[in-house]
């Protein structure tokens, strides 16, 4: 078993108290950058005050649901941590996500107000659920008596992340204050973040990635953000040396476009770049190195988890492993499959009213209770762990979630689609590409790639559109029944 040390979490034991305590302490500081103009930690408590009046004045108490989804900015900071230090549950959404995939979350968490800023989005809300309050992440409500704040008791819920298991529907992992605090500490403290820090931040703060590490760490460690919405590669780097930054966490898509830049060697410059959300490819660790002088640290964690492990700050960032357990957290590979299981005060408690799901999840022996992942890894000789497959069948591409059986659905809708499966395979640039495998409908032309994303448009994300087809016929099956998915991974991977 590989376990980190003993592990304390910084007083009251919750995210939302944690964070008052450190922007309290220097109210001049500058704290979050966007649109030309910076907001200081004393500005940013101040607002978040202010809407947490208003949410309590619409009716809003704590254990609540707040649907929460809109481009990275101060406002969304703002109503984000307002809702944490009200007691408020956040229900984070990915703004790329279509009507019927709104509609699975709506239902499910059943919020009581929700803050979005797409457009749209109030239409599609109205129709799903008549009556919902629904405003913009700026929250132009009346303004209210402010309620109590920082009360919520650590195992408190404090945000419920949607995320695909082992069927196609995404089930919400519920975090508590302490929970959150606990990822937010572990990497505080692995990655030496200390209120000197300026972080270019162009993850969306809808992911984990984005919000629990960049945003959660900034605000605890009483650091700085230069918020930017969305990824373009030229203004990445320009604003990494214009705003004078010393980290940058993006997954290895970001890595991938930027390594041929002209201005790459921005990165060089940085005290510390982190890869996440998918495997960064020794290739690409390599190139950065030889391009940038960047040696980046890869690391991994999950929804449900936060963050788990990663290369040492002070040490060799092994290219192909994602390192050491943080502080906090137990690790240890099952016996006789090699499955990644975890324990910490990081690690969720369970999913949203799914037992079901929980039953899945979590294994309980001798040694306690520990959720199992669904990640294979192996421990080389020297401790540091690498990934070395998926128990699941989750496609993680451009550091973005997708479930085969979710896209299955919506393909096998095409008229020309007789039989589909989806699987990831490898690829460079995004991690894994979403193809799709077809047997055709006899008689009729076999759709390729663009006609199926046109088709499945309207039902899922983007990132979830398959980018590749390939046309078969007849997929790879068990004495079951049970499609090969493997099998179909591996052709591609030998042909």
């Amino acid at each position: 078993m590989v376990h980190s040390d003993d592990f304390m979490l910084p007083a009251p034991g919750t995210i939302a108290g944690a964070w008052t305590m450190s922007l309290s302490e220097r109210p001049d500081k500058q704290l979050l950058h966007a649109d030309g103009v910076w907001t200081s930690c004393g500005d940013f408590l101040t607002r978040t005050a202010v809407v947490a009046g208003r949410l309590a004045g619409a009716g809003l108490v704590a254990g609540d649901r707040v649907l929460l989804s809109g481009p990275s900015s101060v406002d969304l900071a703002v109503a984000h941590v307002a809702c944490l230090r009200s007691g408020l549950v956040v229900v984070p959404v990915n703004g790329g996500y279509t009507g019927p995939e709104i509609a699975h979350i709506v239902a499910d968490s059943r919020p009581g107000a929700a803050l979005v800023d797409h457009e749209g989005w109030e239409e599609i809300l109205a129709g799903l659920s008549p009556g919902l309050l629904t405003t913009s992440t700026g929250v132009l409500l009346d303004d209210a008596p402010v309620p109590s704040l920082d009360a919520a008791a650590p195992d408190h819920p404090a945000l419920i992340g949607y995320t695909s298991g082992t069927t196609g529907a995404p089930k919400g992992a519920v975090l508590s204050q302490e929970n959150l605090l606990a990822g937010a500490e572990s990497v505080r403290q692995a990655w030496h973040w200390t209120a000197e820090d300026r972080l270019l931040l162009c993850l969306p703060l809808f992911h984990m990635h984005g919000l629990g590490v960049g945003l959660h760490g900034t605000l605890l460690a009483g650091a700085s953000a230069v918020l930017q919405q969305g990824f373009d590669p030229g203004s990445v780097l320009s604003e990494i040396v214009d705003h004078d930054c010393t980290m940058f966490f993006g997954v290895p898509t970001m890595y991938h476009r930027m390594v041929d830049e002209a201005r790459v060697e921005a990165l060089g410059n940085l005290r510390l770049c982190v890869s996440g959300s998918a495997p960064l490819s020794p290739l690409l660790h390599g190139r950065l190195q030889d391009m940038a002088g960047s040696t980046v640290l890869e690391r991994y964690g999950m929804t449900e988890t936060v963050m788990l492990v990663s290369n040492p700050y002070e040490g060799e960032r092994r290219a192909g492993s994602v390192g050491f357990p943080l502080p906090g957290v137990e690790l240890r590979l099952a016996e006789g499959t090699g499955e990644i299981q975890v324990r910490g005060p990081n690690v969720f408690g369970g999913y949203w009213q799914r037992p079901d799901a929980d039953d899945e999840a979590f294994v309980e022996d001798a040694g306690g209770r520990w959720f199992r992942t669904g990640d294979l890894g192996s421990v080389d000789a020297d401790g540091y762990l690498s990934i070395v497959g998926r128990a699941k069948e989750l496609i993680i591409t451009g550091g973005l979630n997708v479930h085969p059986r979710e896209v299955d659905d919506v393909v096998a809708g095409h008229p020309g689609v007789a039989e589909v499966a989806v699987a990831g395979v490898r690829s460079e640039e995004w991690g894994e590409d979403v193809v799709a495998w077809i047997v055709p409908t006899p008689g009729l032309p076999a759709p390729d790639a663009e006609a199926i994303r046109g088709f499945a448009r309207d039902n899922l994300a983007a990132h979830k559109l398959p980018r590749r087809v390939v046309i078969v016929d007849s997929l790879p099956r068990n004495a079951l029944g049970k499609v090969l998915r493997h099998e179909l991974r591996e052709a591609v991977a030998d042909g």
